[in-house]
């Protein structure tokens, strides 16, 4: 195709400034990511290999990272189904109040993460408003690892509504209605129509919510509990080492953290890319 006497290739843009553009954004990536990542692998590499090792298979290395992802995938598989459904009521149903709901599903991206920990130790503490009640039932929930999981529920949850929100507005609800008059009940239309739709950006939010709750700690700290093997998170971990002034230890726990989180949300951009050509979106 020719525009303007110049000749454009078939998967060629005809909008100029690609080679600008690229180059902003490849240097601009760098700068503020792929730099201070490479230098935190090479601070860890810096340790040796038998000293990599040895951090890295720490028990109470593994315990805290076995905390942080366990708690974060934990959380996320929580957020996915009440964020799916937070995102249908605020999408299908006018209610009163649904604006204040709306905009209070974002409140835990806008608070301090420090707000956001004192506000849940004040609520699942053993002396607090839900803790107290559970606390004569044997049930602990502050200072254990049910508290680490509800901090990052607490968090992630806007990630998952957010993503899914438009999507399920977008999404023709005549589709809905003639699953129904073909005689699909409300549990099948559900899971034939609605989630094979919304499965993408379900993927997105979970992968989102679970990255979130994986780098989370102030929200966490205060009301974990953070004892070693029990309640301690990665993150904090990384802090301890840092006062310590072990450097090298922290930027291998540092460095595991990363490369366990990019394999996970390499895996989760490949289910969510598999599912959007599966449904014909690629």
């Amino acid at each position: 195709m020719s525009v303007g006497g110049r000749v454009i290739r078939k998967n060629q843009s005809v909008i100029p400034g690609f080679g600008i553009t690229f180059g902003i954004t490849v240097t601009a990536l760098s700068l503020v990511v792929l730099i201070p990542l490479a230098a935190l692998a090479f601070k860890a590499a810096s340790a040796g290999p038998a000293d990599f090792w040895r951090i890295a298979t720490n028990s109470r290395t593994l315990a805290a990272l076995q905390l942080s992802f366990g708690a974060a995938l934990v959380g996320a598989a929580i957020n996915a189904v009440f964020g799916l459904l937070v995102a249908w009521v605020l999408v299908r149903y006018r209610f009163p109040g649904k604006r204040l709901l709306d905009a209070a599903i974002d409140l835990p991206i806008a608070l301090p993460t420090a707000v956001a920990g004192i506000a849940l130790a004040v609520i699942y503490a053993p002396n607090g408003v839900i803790g107290s009640l559970f606390a004569p039932l044997g049930i602990k929930i502050g200072y254990t690892p049910i508290a680490v999981v509800l901090a990052m529920v607490f968090v992630g949850l806007p990630f998952v509504v957010r993503t899914v929100q438009p999507v399920l507005a977008e999404s023709e609800k005549e589709i809905e209605e003639a699953a129904a008059l073909l005689g699909a009940g409300r549990l099948r239309t559900i899971f034939s129509v609605v989630l094979p739709l919304v499965s993408p950006a379900l993927l997105t939010g979970f992968g989102l919510a679970f990255a979130r709750g994986v780098g989370e700690y102030g929200s966490v700290i205060f009301i974990a509990g953070n004892l070693p093997f029990v309640s301690e998170i990665a993150p904090l971990l990384i802090v301890i080492r840092l006062e310590e002034f072990d450097y090298a230890g922290a930027a291998v726990i540092a460095t595991v953290m990363l490369a366990v989180s990019f394999l996970l949300l390499t895996l989760f951009g490949f289910l969510q890319t598999r599912q959007r050509r599966r449904l014909g979106y690629v």
